[in-house]
């Protein structure tokens, strides 16, 4: 993750929490705010509610991963919150990728690719 650094402090998340933009789908809810930076800033939380510690980390680890894999086509600038929902513990990779996606389409994060 090459522009990319976590969120790390409690304080960071209330203030995307607070005043930043949410939208939902089946998989995820994101939650962003600008930063002021060049750079993204993304969280990972998985509630309880969603399965045991190595559920909710097979859950962040596909998070992150589809946010890796998509790095170079999300616009910088941004502190990002992704919640992985309970039915994201049933959630495969393309399911996953295809919440994310959408989620950062409808923020208007993702850079239309150039024609050739």
């Amino acid at each position: 993750m090459n522009c990319t650094e976590s969120l790390r402090r409690k304080e960071d998340f209330k203030i995307v929490y607070n005043k930043g933009k949410s939208l939902a789908n089946k998989y995820l809810v994101m939650y962003i705010i600008t930063n002021g930076d060049s750079i993204n800033r993304i969280g990972i939380p998985v509630s309880k509610k969603v399965g045991n510690s190595v559920v909710r980390h097979r859950v962040t680890r596909l998070v992150r991963e589809n946010y890796r894999l998509n790095e170079n086509r999300i616009k910088t600038g941004y502190n990002i919150v992704i919640i992985g929902r309970v039915r994201s513990s049933s959630a495969n990779f393309r399911d996953i990728e295809r919440s994310l996606l959408d989620l950062l389409r409808r923020h208007k994060l993702l850079v239309e690719n150039e024609k050739k």
